[in-house]
């Protein structure tokens, strides 16, 4: 996998969510993807970026454009220092929340992405990786 080009956005704040649901999508309408895909990957970014200010007390995305064979996609890393998460799997069930959200965080966001993957120590923080392929 090639990584055409990256940024980094700090997540401090919900200013920075914000943030971060306008990169992607300007990443996202400057690599073509369709209005479906772009609302698909803009909702699974604001969904993480929020986790990671929520449960992580703020981190960062990294966001790449990737290239592997003939595929472009986007690739979109929250990456955070917070407590992490005790159990990954009932963390990915539909309905679980530790806060006072509808608990579709993290499964609703593999939901809407092409590629989902999570590493998490409890101590240690997160890090949430997704790609949308156009």
């Amino acid at each position: 996998m090639t990584v055409l080009r990256h940024e980094a956005v700090p997540i401090r704040s919900s200013e920075d969510i914000v943030v971060v649901r306008q990169k992607v999508r300007e990443w996202a309408i400057q690599q073509g993807f369709s209005l479906v895909d772009q609302t698909k990957i803009v909702t699974a970014a604001s969904e993480l970026a929020r986790n990671t200010l929520q449960y992580g007390g703020g981190g960062t995305l990294r966001i790449e454009e990737i290239l592997q064979g003939s595929r472009r996609g986007i690739r979109l890393t929250f990456e955070d220092n917070g407590p992490g998460i005790v159990n990954i799997e009932l963390a990915m069930k539909d309905g679980y929340t530790t806060g006072n959200g509808l608990g579709l965080g993290l499964s609703g966001a593999k939901r809407l992405s092409n590629d989902f993957s999570i590493d998490s120590r409890p101590g240690e923080g997160t890090r949430v990786t997704i790609v949308r392929w156009r």
